[in-house]
């Protein structure tokens, strides 16, 4: 499967009479593109634009997109959502990189996120440093949580399509190529390189802790094997309400820097030779059926190492170290990325499991770190969630406007796909 990405780097983000890419600016037809939006399960759409430095914050945070569209090869971006799920990541795809599209709605309220374009806190967020097209959207009255979490999730995919659009005829500033082989052909690429395959943990813990691959709902699979490159189209969706730091937003799936850097290192240090797909289960039976499938596949390739990321904390941690521990026991080595809760002192057990077979451990750092975020000019959405939101607590909010939270109300703050406030972590 080999994908070509092609990068378009945006300048800036500006409302106009016409959706257009022109001299470096995406260019949003605001009224076109609401209408785009219309879903009877709103009652109300707006679109904002925000800017690194702005002093604006942007809470509760459902999801964050990068728009991206297929210029040639099989299928569509967000397969499964859109068109008949036909296999990407071959051909071309196009991407408008330094702005995403985010998704703003009190859904569950403790369980989205805060985003700060300036000031102590936009140092723990990616999303500070982009262009952010801000779409607003509330439920109709009496609408449950769960179909409102699902018009929202649609309206972020319908709204970063629309947006893609303008990038097709676009010619790009760079052109990456990724390619993986299939699979008897890419074993044998490099001999002389230890093989390494990647373990990819989605959240599934229940209603609205959803990930979607192709479309399907993650607690739904077996554990899978796919190509890389399926996932930079696209092929996994965040759909999940868990805490705002713990999730993979689609945004992260998209530029998973795990997936990223095996690449860059392919060929020198690593053959890598794909991803499994696994999921995170509520139950313990589901939990030992989905990580003997994983370990399964991680035999059926003959890899010599693999790296395993989990989304999400406490109860998953209990399948991190179940595959880590079952494909140990098969002689392969494997790196663990975690996501870590140490209590406010840092002095807690971070992890709500463990085994002497996790001894290669990349932490995605300390949730629990508390900051103080000052008072800022603006407010889109609704600031009085940060008082109930993950990481916060009643009376986070004061009276002058400042903020007292844990980080793990940060979207992005410590994700576990290795994105922190330092950036991508290497491997």
């Amino acid at each position: 499967m080999r994908l070509e990405l092609g990068n378009i780097y945006v300048k800036d983000v500006q409302f106009g009479a016409k959706t257009e890419f022109k001299d470096g600016i995406v260019y949003v037809n605001k009224e076109e593109l609401i209408k785009e939006l219309q879903d009877e399960r709103l009652s109300k759409i707006d679109v904002d634009i925000v800017r690194p430095g702005d002093s604006v914050r942007i809470c509760p945070v459902k999801d964050v997109l990068e728009p991206r569209v297929k210029v040639s090869g099989n299928g569509q971006v967000f397969p499964g959502f859109f068109g008949n799920a036909e296999v990407v990541g071959s051909g071309r795809t196009h991407v408008l990189k330094g702005m995403t599209v985010l998704t703003v709605g009190k859904i569950v309220g403790f369980q989205e996120g805060i985003i700060d374009m300036t000031g102590p806190g936009a140092d723990y967020t990616p999303f500070s440093k982009t262009i952010n097209l801000v779409i607003l959207a509330d439920k109709v009255e009496g609408l449950k949580q769960h179909e409102h979490e699902a018009a929202v999730r649609m309206a972020g995919l319908k709204a970063t399509r629309y947006i893609a659009e303008v990038a097709r005829n676009v010619e790009p500033d760079e052109i990456k190529v990724y390619e993986t082989k299939p699979l008897a052909q890419q074993l044998n690429e490099y001999p002389e390189l230890p093989k390494v395959a990647y373990v990819y943990m989605l959240q599934s813990q229940g209603l609205m802790h959803d990930t979607y691959l192709y479309g399907v709902d993650a607690k739904q699979i077996l554990p899978t094997f796919i190509y890389p490159t399926e996932v930079m189209d696209g092929a996994i969706i965040s759909g999940n309400c868990v805490s705002s730091c713990d999730k993979n937003t689609t945004f992260h799936h998209m530029n998973n820097p795990i997936i990223y850097d095996l690449y860059e290192r392919h060929g020198k240090d690593y053959n890598f030779v794909g991803v499994i797909c696994t999921n995170e289960n509520v139950t313990l039976l589901d939990k030992e059926r989905s990580s003997n499938f994983t370990a399964k596949l991680v035999e059926f390739l003959g890899v010599d190492g693999v790296i395993i990321s989990e989304e999400g904390f406490g109860n998953p941690d209990a399948d991190l170290i179940m595959n880590c521990r079952k494909i140990s026991a098969l002689g392969v080595k494997t790196v663990c990325v975690t996501d870590e809760y140490a209590g406010r002192d840092g002095a807690s057990q971070s992890l709500a499991d463990s085994h002497p077979s996790a001894d290669a451990v990349v932490s995605g750092g300390n949730a629990n770190e508390v900051i103080t975020l000052p008072k800022l000019d603006r407010v889109i959405g609704y600031i009085d969630a940060v008082n109930v939101i993950a990481g916060g607590f009643d009376g986070s909010l004061a009276e002058d406007g400042s903020i007292t939270v844990e980080i793990q109300a940060i979207t992005g703050a410590t994700n576990e796909l290795g994105y922190n406030k330092m950036g991508a972590l290497g491997f």
